[in-house]
């Protein structure tokens, strides 16, 4: 069975991703988030069974709409190199836009149990086929290398993508994400791009 939806489950969802951003994820009482959301305590399990069930929600909708709005970004007549760049500014642009979900994303996930960061694994596989779909494409074009390894170009790039917003993460967001796009995206093609 679906999960229930509708605006509360929205507005909790939100809340979720202001109260751990703020509190941390061990000290984001479900009591605070339905106070975030204005809802009653109970109203939580009308749509989650529990915090970590929030948590992997809040991941599986932003993260969903997050490589959604990318592969409209890409879809068309684009080469793979502007395809790549789009990709990065976007990942950068949807994370210096709500720093709050930076911070839930980039720290408080990578604190979950082993069966947590499992379902995480699960809902960034569709972000990473996106990534493959963009190497292989540069592949078959010619723009990447012939000898192109899918597996290490997507772990470099979606590792350096990671490691980027992580440290403006941890410089509490004080310079420009946005303008890294083109220098990462600069260094990436050296690494990818047919000599």
């Amino acid at each position: 069975m679906g999960k229930k939806k509708g605006p509360k489950y929205d507005q909790i969802i939100e809340a979720a991703v202001k109260v751990i951003a703020e509190n941390g994820y061990h000290h984001a009482q479900v009591s605070k988030i339905a106070k975030e959301a204005g809802v009653a305590d109970g109203t939580i399990y009308l749509y989650f069974k529990n915090k970590e069930d929030i948590l992997i929600s809040l991941f599986e909708e932003k993260m969903g709409r997050f490589v959604d709005k990318i592969q409209e970004q890409i879809e068309g007549n684009l080469t793979p190199k502007e395809k790549l760049f789009i990709l990065i500014e976007m990942h950068f642009k949807q994370l210096a836009a709500n720093r709050a979900l930076a911070i839930v994303t980039q720290l408080e996930l990578r604190q979950s149990n082993a069966e947590l960061r499992l379902r995480i694994n699960e809902v960034l596989k569709k972000y990473l086929d996106l990534i493959d779909t963009v190497l292989s494409e540069g592949k078959e074009s010619g723009y990447f290398s012939e000898n192109l390894d899918f597996r290490l170009a997507r772990q470099m790039i979606f590792g350096t993508l990671d490691e980027v917003v992580t440290n403006w993460v941890m410089k509490d967001c004080k310079y420009d994400l946005v303008s890294l796009a083109k220098p990462m995206h600069e260094l990436l093609l050296d690494g990818i791009c047919s000599r």
